[in-house]
């Protein structure tokens, strides 16, 4: 009795170190795996299909590693809360998948305290019942670690999906999708020329009529912006003040400048100057009661 708790004891303690070790191979294993999709998201962006789908298995079989190690850490803390039934010298029907599946899984691993783990359950519960475990022969071992130890290639779907997964998680395009234009512009059929008047060409657009008033309005903004010919002479006009008192010779100005007359008009002033007859004294000037009657006359 005394060994059999003594095994019973190092089982435990090889339970706990194993688990340990499980969780951390699992750390280290997703990092790595993190890193190699990263590569592969490098190789599908530059266009090295074949190389990407080469290299993914090796991430497809690191992953089903990793499930494989969660399902052995599962069971090796199954075994170790029911920790009480591994003191019979038989294996307890509730422990028998847990116990056949680390015999089975454990030398197809890394973990070297799941070896010595195997050892020791192969040690408590007799050769036949290790061969067994090891053989599989009455299938008590979980189908997941068999399915998960086993050496097939991955399918191309799966190949392919995770292609697709590692893409879509780094931002490529792939697989190169097709742009979508929108739908085509519908054509006019030539068959329909009978019901345009214009012969299937473009019709002028005729502008709606506008109201009178806008009519007017519109002329004269039109003739505000208009431009005048540069050959028209100047089209202004100004006409003396009439002699006042204060004034009696009145100037033209134009912004405070005086407007002196030009050549041709001095010509025209002196002609008529030579054809007014005025009997006033000094010729062409008006006396005082020639003056005296325009005021009167203005009055008016």
């Amino acid at each position: 009795m005394p060994p059999s708790a003594t095994l019973s004891t190092k089982i435990k303690v090889q339970l706990k170190l194993s688990i340990a070790r499980l969780r951390m191979v699992q750390q280290r294993d997703e990092a790595l795996s993190k890193t190699s999709r990263r590569a592969m998201a490098q190789l599908l962006e530059v266009g090295k299909i074949d190389s990407a789908k080469i290299r993914v298995e090796n991430i497809i079989r690191s992953d089903i590693t990793i499930e494989l190690y969660e399902i052995l850490e599962l069971y090796c803390e199954l075994l170790l809360a029911r920790a009480g039934l591994l003191d019979s010298p038989t294996c307890d029907p509730g422990l028998e998948e847990a116990v056949k599946s680390i015999i089975y899984a454990a030398p197809k691993t890394e973990i070297k305290e799941l070896h010595q783990v195997r050892a020791l359950l192969a040690e408590k519960f007799g050769k036949e019942f290790a061969l067994a475990a090891i053989d599989n022969t009455d299938g008590k071992v979980s189908e997941k670690v068999v399915k998960k130890l086993s050496v097939t290639p991955p399918r191309e779907e799966l190949v392919q999906g995770y292609l697709e997964e590692i893409a879509r998680a780094y931002g490529v395009d792939w697989p190169k999708k097709p742009r979508d234009l929108g739908e085509p512009p519908a054509f006019i059929d030539d068959d329909d020329d009978d019901d345009t008047p214009s012969g299937g060409q473009a019709q002028k657009i005729i502008e709606p009529e506008l109201p009178a008033d806008s009519r007017e309005a519109q002329e004269r903004e039109d003739l505000s912006r208009a431009t005048p010919p540069r050959n028209l002479d100047n089209p202004l006009h100004i006409t003396p003040s009439s002699p006042s008192s204060e004034n009696p010779r009145p100037k033209v100005t134009l912004n405070h400048m005086e407007l002196k007359p030009s050549k041709k008009m001095q010509d025209a002033g002196l002609a008529k100057k030579r054809g007014d007859k005025s009997d006033g004294p000094g010729g062409s000037v008006p006396d005082v009661s020639e003056l005296a009657a325009r005021f009167a006359a203005l009055k008016r």
